[in-house]
């Protein structure tokens, strides 16, 4: 099963955190690098989105919408029952941390590639991602002040406004400059993937550095850890069979349906973590947690169904009539010698007639 080599850069990044967390003067200067980084981000996010492939999209909406429906209903409302495994399989801050990733929207690029390797519908994959990009924007925090409320870490009006200031402005921002910038963010889409990446190992730098400070690690033990997988499988396992079966029963296509399973049944990273410091603030180290397992758990697996997808046998209108078509053409072959050799006996009778001799 493939490991993401960006996963690695966060375990390095934690563990950074961990020898060495930024404290007094440090902490305030990774914080404030921490807060231009995501609303550069998500500049970059609006800059990329193109209004009107969005538009296009629209047209499928019943797909968008199945998978809006998972990503922001189902998935919270399996968060919310797993409010009953507190305190015997999970704590209060894992439970909320949990919680947290199933507000979190989907993926855009993993969800995109993975569709494309089982031969399914990309094009609504690419819109899938986006809209629910979008959507969760807004309906992340909203949600989290509906669920989690004062218990999310310190959430409050307050957080809703810098949820505002630091994603949605940036977001409208690059939205309305993309005709200016669109053109440059294209061509330098790789060098600024950096850029993303690097804005995101910063929040998670900054993240655990202030939960190595306030100690809130000693809290988390490996039985724990080991139980909140456990979890967290069960809950990949039954988003995938939800999203694959309950797709087959709304009469989708086999293409339409692959977009459905790898863009209704993920969560984004990227998106989530700069909510989280948001949202959790010095709490965040914990609620960020769940995500990034569950983050490189749906990679694996994922990666083992589409390869399998792959693989599947795929129906073929254009070679559907081929097994029909030789009989038309083969059944006169066998009528046609008949006209041919009727008349050839019947010859030879008249030659002979009119070769006997006539009687005298």
């Amino acid at each position: 099963m493939p490991i993401d080599p960006y996963i690695l850069l966060l375990l390095a990044t934690v563990g950074l955190a961990a020898l060495l967390p930024a404290r007094g003067t440090a902490a305030d200067v990774a914080s404030g690098a921490s807060t231009a980084a995501i609303a550069f981000l998500f500049f970059l996010y609006g800059a990329r989105l193109s209004t009107r492939e969005a538009l296009d999209g629209l047209r499928h909406w019943r797909l968008h919408v199945t998978v809006l429906a998972c990503t922001f209903i189902v998935f919270p409302a399996l968060g919310l029952a797993s409010r009953a495994l507190v305190p015997v399989v999970l704590t209060q801050p894992l439970y909320q941390g949990l919680l947290f990733l199933t507000l979190v929207p989907s993926t855009i690029q993993s969800s995109i590639a993975f569709t494309s390797i089982a031969r399914g519908n990309v094009p609504a994959a690419i819109c899938a991602g986006s809209f629910s990009s979008l959507v969760g924007i807004v309906v992340t925090p909203l949600l989290a002040a509906g669920l989690l409320g004062g218990s999310g870490g310190g959430f409050s009006a307050d957080s809703l406004v810098k949820i505002v200031l630091q994603l949605l402005v940036p977001f409208v921002a690059g939205q309305l400059l993309r005709p200016w910038v669109g053109g440059f963010v294209a061509r330098h889409k790789k060098v600024l993937g950096y850029v993303d990446r690097g804005s995101i190992l910063l929040v998670v730098y900054t993240a655990f550095s202030a939960g190595m400070v306030q100690g809130i690690w000693h809290r988390v033990s490996p039985a724990r850890l080991g139980a909140l997988l456990a979890v967290e499988a069960v809950l990949l396992a039954v988003m995938l069979l939800l999203t694959w079966y309950g797709a087959k029963a709304l009469r989708f296509s086999r293409e339409d349906r692959i977009a459905i399973q790898f863009a209704g049944s993920k969560k984004s990273l990227a998106s989530g973590l700069p909510m989280a410091s948001v949202l959790f603030g010095a709490h965040a180290s914990l609620a960020v947690l769940p995500l990034m397992l569950f983050h490189q758990m749906q990679l694996m697996v994922c990666a083992v169904i589409a390869k399998r997808r792959s693989h599947d046998p795929e129906p073929n209108p254009d070679t559907a009539p081929e097994p029909d078509a030789p009989n038309p053409d083969t059944a006169p072959e066998r009528d046609a010698p008949n006209p041919d050799t009727a008349p050839q006996p019947d010859a030879p009778s008249r030659t002979t007639v009119a070769t006997s001799p006539r009687p005298r």
